[in-house]
């Protein structure tokens, strides 16, 4: 089930709270250079990593930058990707072979055989956290607007100490 019809928002442009993104700060090496495919200079991945040491390069399709037919020069890949898009998205970051990590809902993400084979024919690691992330809609409130009813985890490739890692957060 897409996380927009789950929401009831119409769109998969959801943004990731700060104490969401603190865990994975501490797994990018220091003055990395770390592409954000699905984030504007608004985006809280872009601010913190920046503000950890890291340039960043933010893209987003409103910009005209289609993460499927475009590619950084990086370090990284970082971001909270489109939730209805989530098996391409993979895909494409196994792909291009670079070290990511993306925060996504855990419910249904190796249920369909075409990403069960994609995640059991490929190296991972998962950080699963003891919080659920609040999502919201708009930068200026950072309300939450979507409490899912699922843990959000981040998957990742050649980025964790070892294939499972939990992580604690405060909200």
């Amino acid at each position: 089930m897409k996380l927009d019809q789950v929401a009831n928002s119409g769109n998969d442009e959801f943004y990731t709270p700060a104490y969401a993104i603190t865990p994975i700060l501490k797994y990018v090496k220091p003055n990395s250079k770390v592409w954000c495919p699905f984030d504007t200079e608004d985006s809280l991945f872009v601010k913190m990593l920046r503000e950890a040491g890291h340039k960043v390069i933010a893209t987003h399709l409103a910009d005209g930058k289609d993460f499927f037919h475009h590619e950084e020069v990086c370090d990284y890949i970082i971001s909270n990707p489109p939730y209805s898009l989530k098996g391409e998205v993979f895909n494409r970051l196994f792909e291009i072979g670079k070290p990511f990590a993306m925060l996504v809902g855990i419910v249904g993400l190796f249920e369909s055989q075409k990403r069960f084979n994609m995640f059991k024919n490929n190296e991972f690691e998962v950080m699963y956290m003891n919080k659920r992330i609040a999502y919201f809609k708009d930068y200026a409130e950072q309300k939450p607007s979507f409490n899912p009813p699922f843990s959000s985890v981040y998957i990742c490739s050649d980025m964790l100490p070892s294939q499972i890692v939990f992580e604690e957060i405060n909200k």
